[in-house]
């Protein structure tokens, strides 16, 4: 049987004290659920596990019906492995190695984004700050981090309320997800 290596990615969690989750206990969970080399990278949703299970959907599933089991709230989850995970670094449309990791964010989608989606948006009016689509995900550039964003909040603010479920990340992240979803 083959395993394959994922990041679950949760969103929301341990935030200002709300949606509590100890990392432990996610790893714990994860390996409950029959995956293996159940790790976790820091305190915000990050979990990387090996699996024989090769639908990311069918695992996000599971995660997520599992957490509201044990933790008693729902929580937004996005499976991805590592090919993919690595895809959307290598595509990265801005000059990643040379911004530091709090400019540069993605954010994951769990069904593919167009420009169609943020129509409204005035993407001119917000430079220096810039935004790029990828597969699944946005790529947004943000010099002064994603605290201080306006582009980032006009971006949550256009965005539909259909469903689509989506978590970001700043360049970090992403580049220490790659490497640890590397088997």
């Amino acid at each position: 049987m083959t395993t394959k290596a994922y990041a679950a990615l949760l969103r929301g969690i341990n935030v200002s004290g709300h949606n509590k989750v100890p990392m432990a206990e996610l790893r714990a969970l994860l390996t409950e659920l029959g995956h293996s080399d159940a790790r976790t990278y820091l305190q915000s949703g990050n979990a990387i596990f090996t699996s024989a299970l090769g639908d990311e959907k069918a695992l996000a599933a599971q995660l997520r019906q599992a957490i509201e089991e044990r933790f008693g709230f729902g929580v937004d989850v996005l499976v991805r492995d590592h090919a993919y995970l690595k895809a959307v670094a290598d595509a990265c449309p801005f000059p990643a190695a040379s911004l530091e990791g709090k400019q540069l964010h993605v954010t994951y989608f769990s069904e593919p984004v167009t420009a169609s989606r943020f129509a409204s948006l005035d993407a001119a009016s917000h430079l220096p700050e810039e935004f790029r689509f990828g597969d699944r995900a946005l790529y947004l550039y943000l010099p002064n981090g994603l605290g201080r964003s306006k582009l980032a909040e006009a971006l949550v603010k256009s965005a539909p309320t259909d469903g689509v479920i989506a978590t970001s990340r700043n360049w970090n992240t992403v580049a220490k997800l790659v490497e640890l979803t590397q088997t």
